[in-house]
Order: structure tokens, then C-alpha cells, then sequence
């Protein structure tokens, strides 16, 4: 087992960041709620206390004992859980009397401290918090302040546990980074040799063991985390993982044929499903949203299952499931479990009655895709947009019809050819075309027309939980708009969307 350090997430907003930073540098590590601690094993070579949107004043706060990490391995409490580390131990934790919230500056570090070294005077750090650490236990002492808080950070005299009032992890704070491998690699003592090319040899190790030679069946879609799922696991069992990509009607245009050619390049197992006319049928009439990704789901069950059962002696049904579907499985609010349905192929296990295998479920999207570079997988596949699985059936509001579905695969296709030869596709996290259910006027010539509206939209995005809409040039627009217009029959307007999530979001339905 590789060696890892462990969070303790009680509900902060950027516990996820937290492990982001410590896993950028190469150093495994894992986030686990409060309220359902693993044991401390060997390889846990330390352990960092999140922040939180509760008060430790409060009756109901979030709290673990500190004797099971105390002292048998390093400790840094961040924000609430440097407040949680004094307020149990004796101190005093009181409302702040100014607002301590946004930008502040060390002017008071103890340099020689193991935690502090290699951090400025004056350093800008973020600060986020509602309390404050009014008075420190005996045997703490303080490391760091700002003009206004006397007690940013502490270590506990003559052991590695250690609390700050302010987040390393947010760019905010200029030498987070530096604190962090402080705490990490120095105190904690992590060899940072968690590397993509390491987890590619360890996975694929496991996989042979856990899979051997049974059979496997995965659904693919064109997108990077199902891509990579499939090629760590042909690597382990190959021939022995069947894949199969199912064309609901519903993807972009050509794109059915051009994926599955770049798979069968990659040398994976697939097998093409042209289910167009069930899920048409299936579709027929149907406006409501939610409605629409019901019967979307309930088809590609069908159908995948329909072709799994093709194959004989199936045992396991691989998925994408990525780290940040684990996370929020498991809710910080109360004791008892969560389970969110995975956007893979939801409902499948269930009525496939197979045993689950999940390859990717401990890395986050941005490792995901530095993996697929260490299996040599195409950047048009590793840098492809994040596509919604309804596909374009949440792109058309208001019913579904193969004439609506080829006049929005035309659209986006002049969109996203465009954005890729002016060089924009790679600065955009994601960006579609959306076919409105209205009619507006037009003159084309000397008449008249009543036609469709489309919607253009592009956002950039770190993980898809809030997205700024991109200011996308004027002269790229006007090109594109006179472009749809001219070449696409049945629309005479174009718009674009300039909201960001939130209060929209990504996606119009």
C-alpha cells in the first residue's frame, strides 16, 4: 500500500482542494468524513483536520478524538480544525470581534519553526473564519500572526501537531504550496513517489490479480474517464475486457464513427450499437426534462445489457467512477451514508447482477488525464470536453426528433470546428450549442422566415461546480453566427449565453 496522508473532512467547501494540492505533490492521500474514520495504519504517515462551516462553539460540532492521531503521527488542523485542536484542549475559541474573512499578511513568523521555513515576512495568506482562537492551551505556542489575528498558526510544544487560522490550500495564499510541502514531505516524511507512470504499474498489477481471467464488460462513451478505465484494464486482462459504445442518436455529429475508429486504433475490444430508433421511439413526445433523462437511462440499460448478455460467463462491469463520485457519496452532515448514483451507467450492477471493478476511483480528473498520457492515449480523447450523457437530449429543449438532432449536430459542429481551428477549444472547459423550442422572425433575401434559434455556450471551469461563461472574441462570433445562418437550414438566429453557474448552470436542462 502506498504510503498516504489522511483528511478529516468536517464539511469544509475546500477539503477537495486540500488534497488536490497535497497529491500535486506526489504524495497519495484520502479524504474521509469525521464521522467515519478509517483505523490508523501504517501506511498513514500523517494527518491534516479540515475546515468547516460550523462553529466549535456550537453543541452539535463536528468533532473526533485527537488521542487516536496525537502523537502517533503528525498532525495540521486547517481553520476550524486548528479551533477544534484548542478549544479541547483548554483554550478559549470566541466570535472574531473584526471580520476575518479574505486576504491577510504574516507580519510575525517564527522562521526556525519546521512548519513556517521558507515562508516571507508579509506573506499574503486567505483567511476564511467566523471564531477565533481568543487563548491557547499551555504548551502551545504561537508560530505566526497577522495584524489582526494574533494566533494564525501553532504547534503544540514537543510534538509534530500542529494548527493554522488561514487556507494553504487556495491560491489565495502565496506560500501555501511551501507550507504544505513543509507539513508533508518534511514533517510527515513522504517520499513523493506517487507518480501517474506509479499508479499505471500498480493498478494494472492489481487488476490481474482481482480480475484474472474472467470476463469484463465496460460501457464506453468518447469520453477520458471511461477511455481510461478501459485501456488500464485491457492492459491487465486484455482481450478479456469487452467494451461497448452505444449510439443513443443523441452524440455529436460523426461522432459514433470517428470514436469507435480511435478505439479500435488504441486496440481495445468494442463493439458499435446503432440504437438510434429505440431511443427515438422512446423519446417520442416527451419535453420534461427529467422525463427525458429517464427514458434516455432506461434504453442504454436495456440496450448495454442486451449486448453484455452476448457475451458469455461475464463477471464484472468496469465504470469511470472518478474520486470526487466517492467523496460525495458519503455525506459530512450526518451519520449515516449517502449513496449518489454514479453518472457512468447507473442502475447497471443492479440488474446485471455483476461484481463492480473501478479503476479510476481514487484519482480526480486532472490526474485521470495525466494517466492517460502515461498509457500514450490520444490528446483528442484526453483533452475532449466534458459531454453530458443525455447527450444532445438535454442540448434540444422541449421534445426530441431526428430532424431537431441533425439540425443541432450541424450547429454544434460549425461551433466546435470553429473554437478548434482559431485555437479557443483548448482554453474552454466545456462548450456546446443548445436548440431553443421557439420561432423568431428573419429576412433571408427578399422573404420572410419564421425559423429555430440556437444557443451558443462556453465556460471555463476547474471541476464543473461553478463556471464563469468565456468572453469568446467578437469577430469569432460574428464568423460563427453568419456561418450556422447560411449553412444550416431551419435556423435564422443566433444567440450567446453570457451566465455563469451560478445562478445558471452548464447545461439548459
Amino acid at each position: 500500500m502506498a504510503e498516504q496522508i489522511l483528511i478529516i473532512d468536517f464539511g469544509s467547501q475546500y477539503t477537495q482542494l486540500i488534497a488536490r494540492r497535497v497529491r500535486e505533490l506526489n504524495v497519495y492521500c484520502e479524504i474521509h468524513p469525521f464521522h467515519h474514520l478509517p483505523k490508523l495504519s501504517e501506511d498513514v504517515k500523517g494527518v491534516i483536520f479540515s475546515g468547516s462551516p460550523c462553529s466549535v462553539r456550537e453543541n452539535d460540532a463536528p468533532s473526533i478524538d485527537m488521542d487516536a492521531f496525537r502523537k502517533k503521527v503528525p498532525v495540521l488542523g486547517v481553520c476550524y480544525g486548528a479551533q477544534m485542536m484548542a478549544h479541547h484542549l483548554g483554550g478559549h475559541v470566541l466570535p472574531s470581534e473584526i471580520r476575518e474573512y479574505g486576504r491577510a499578511r504574516l507580519n510575525e513568523i517564527v522562521g526556525a519553526n519546521e512548519l513556517m521555513k521558507g515562508l516571507s515576512l508579509n506573506s499574503q495568506v486567505w483567511m476564511s473564519h467566523g471564531d477565533t482562537i481568543a487563548e491557547l492551551p499551555e504548551s502551545f505556542q504561537i508560530i505566526a500572526s497577522t495584524s489582526s489575528v494574533k494566533v494564525a498558526a501553532f504547534q503544540i510544544e514537543n510534538e509534530a501537531t500542529f494548527g493554522i487560522q488561514f487556507h494553504p490550500e487556495v491560491t489565495h495564499s502565496e506560500e501555501g504550496k511551501q507550507l504544505l510541502f513543509n507539513f508533508v514531505v518534511d514533517i510527515c516524511g513522504c517520499r513523493q513517489d506517487w507518480t501517474p507512470d506509479v499508479f499505471v504499474e500498480s493498478t494494472v498489477a492489481s487488476l490481474k490479480q482481482q480480475l484474472g481471467d474472467d470476463q469484463v464488460v465496460l460501457g464506453l462513451s468518447g469520453g477520458v474517464d471511461s477511455s481510461v478505465a478501459a485501456m488500464l484494464i485491457h492492459q491487465a486482462i486484455g482481450e478479456n475486457l469487452h467494451c461497448i459504445f452505444v449510439d443513443n442518436g443523441l452524440l455529436r455529429k460523426n461522432e459514433f464513427e470517428s470514436v469507435l475508429d480511435s478505439y479500435k486504433h488504441m486496440g481495445l475490444n468494442v463493439t458499435g450499437v446503432d440504437a438510434k430508433t429505440e431511443f427515438y421511439k422512446a423519446l417520442e413526445g416527451i419535453s420534461e426534462p427529467e422525463a427525458k433523462r429517464k427514458a434516455i437511462g432506461r434504453v442504454f440499460i436495456e440496450t448495454f445489457d442486451k449486448e453484455a448478455h452476448r457475451i458469455t460467463n461475464v463477471k464484472w462491469l468496469a465504470q469511470g467512477t472518478i474520486y470526487p463520485d466517492v467523496i460525495e457519496s458519503v455525506s459530512v452532515k450526518g451519520p449515516s451514508a449517502t449513496i449518489k448514483s454514479h453518472h457512468n451507467v447507473g442502475g447497471l450492477p443492479e440488474k446485471m447482477n455483476l461484481k463492480v471493478v473501478e479503476p479510476l476511483n481514487a484519482l480526480f480528473k486532472d490526474e485521470v488525464r495525466e494517466v492517460g498520457k502515461a498509457l500514450n492515449i490520444s490528446q483528442n480523447i484526453l483533452g475532449r470536453h466534458p459531454f453530458p450523457g443525455p447527450g444532445l437530449g438535454i442540448r434540444i429543449l422541449g421534445d426530441i426528433t431526428p430532424e431537431k438532432v441533425a439540425i443541432l449536430q450541424e450547429v454544434d459542429d460549425i461551433f466546435i470546428s470553429g473554437l478548434r481551428e482559431n485555437g479557443l477549444y483548448d482554453q474552454i472547459w466545456q462548450a456546446g450549442s443548445m436548440l431553443l423550442p421557439i420561432q423568431s422572425v428573419g429576412v433571408m433575401g427578399d422573404e420572410r422566415t419564421y425559423e429555430q434559434v440556437v444557443a451558443l455556450r462556453a465556460v471555463t471551469s476547474v471541476d464543473g461546480m461553478t463556471a464563469d461563461w468565456v468572453d469568446l472574441p467578437y469577430h469569432f462570433l460574428q464568423d460563427v453566427s453568419n456561418h450556422i445562418i447560411n449553412k444550416v437550414k431551419g435556423v435564422n438566429r443566433v444567440v450567446y449565453d453570457i451566465s455563469s453557474k451560478p445562478p445558471a448552470t452548464i447545461e439548459w436542462e
